[in-house]
């Protein structure tokens, strides 16, 4: 079965933003996070398919 999720420093590698923006920023401009776990120990992951989707849509023009 082929990897359905990003963690955080995936996805924020693939977008060349910082960790701190996929944490803070990412979810307020629309990228749905999913969390793994409870408390500190929960770990925010990223749908492949999403983050995909979601940078399509950031195009211009």
């Amino acid at each position: 079965m082929p990897t359905q999720f990003m963690n955080a420093k995936q996805t924020a590698e693939y977008l060349n933003m910082s960790i701190t923006w996929v944490y803070r920023d990412a979810p307020k401009l629309g990228l749905t996070p999913y969390k793994f776990g409870a408390g500190r120990s929960a770990k925010l992951q990223f749908k492949i398919s999403d983050v995909c989707a979601w940078a399509q849509q950031q195009k211009l023009g």
